[in-house]
């Protein structure tokens, strides 16, 4: 999907670069950031049409944070976010709303740590056909 810009916040640079590779296969535009703060300036700035986010960064809960700011600014209010992280491995609790409320964690689409490519693509089109 040529055009397509996907941005990627993780502080982990392998995963970052990994997640880079499997997506410019596809020929998506990827944008990356460290963090929460290095994120949120290049999303303003540009604009991607899906974000994939790790929860835990600098502090426990940087993606959680972030994912709600934009899914509460009209300006990104409707790009799709992935959430692709390490929390259910690393401390067995799983962050999926069982209830389906907004409050709890705003994100489309939830992936563990480590990811198939494939799951990852499938998972990534989906949401950039849905939305």
């Amino acid at each position: 999907m040529e055009h397509v810009k996907i941005m990627i916040v993780d502080d982990d640079p392998g995963i970052r670069d990994s997640l880079q590779t499997i997506l410019e296969s596809r020929q998506y535009t990827v944008i990356t950031a460290a963090d929460r703060t290095d994120g949120m300036d290049k999303i303003k700035a540009e604009k991607p049409d899906l974000l994939i986010l790790d929860i835990m960064m600098s502090s426990w809960l940087d993606g959680l944070d972030m994912s709600k700011k934009l899914k509460r600014d009209l300006q990104f209010s409707d790009m799709p976010i992935v959430m692709l992280t390490a929390v259910r491995e690393k401390t067995g609790f799983d962050l999926r709303p069982r209830s389906g409320g907004p409050d709890w964690c705003s994100v489309d689409a939830y992936l563990d740590k480590p990811v198939a490519p494939a799951a990852l693509l499938a998972e990534v089109e989906r949401l950039l056909t849905n939305h």
